[in-house]
């Protein structure tokens, strides 16, 4: 009896895992993400090609000089300065840092007026 209840309790768990991860929508190519239910981090490797699919939208690195990002946002490019942030396409990105090898982005559900 305990070891069923065991494996019921553990296949909650991972189904449970499994839901938050397709909620939050969070799939990439060449892109570290950490995702929850309205905001994601993307760690992009410069100098490489990568895709992230989150939160219902498409974001690619573009371009990143000493003090700015330039992103592809659902297919509208931005350009963000290193700890600014802008809305597009109802995201807002937000460029945490560059380095000489990563480009660190936030983008969640902008708040609604």
């Amino acid at each position: 009896m305990r070891t069923t209840v065991r494996r019921r309790t553990a296949g909650l768990f991972a189904a449970a895992a499994l839901g938050l991860a397709v909620l939050a929508g969070c799939s990439s190519e060449g892109v570290d993400t950490n995702c929850s239910l309205n905001a994601c981090t993307l760690t992009f490797d410069r100098g490489v090609s990568a895709t992230a699919n989150i939160l219902g939208v498409e974001v690619k690195l573009v371009n990143a000089e000493d003090d700015q990002v330039t992103l592809d946002v659902a297919g509208q490019q931005v350009t963000v300065p290193v700890n600014g942030s802008t809305e597009v396409s109802g995201m807002q990105v937000t460029v945490q840092s560059v380095t000489e090898d990563k480009v660190v982005v936030q983008v969640a559900r902008a708040p609604e007026s």
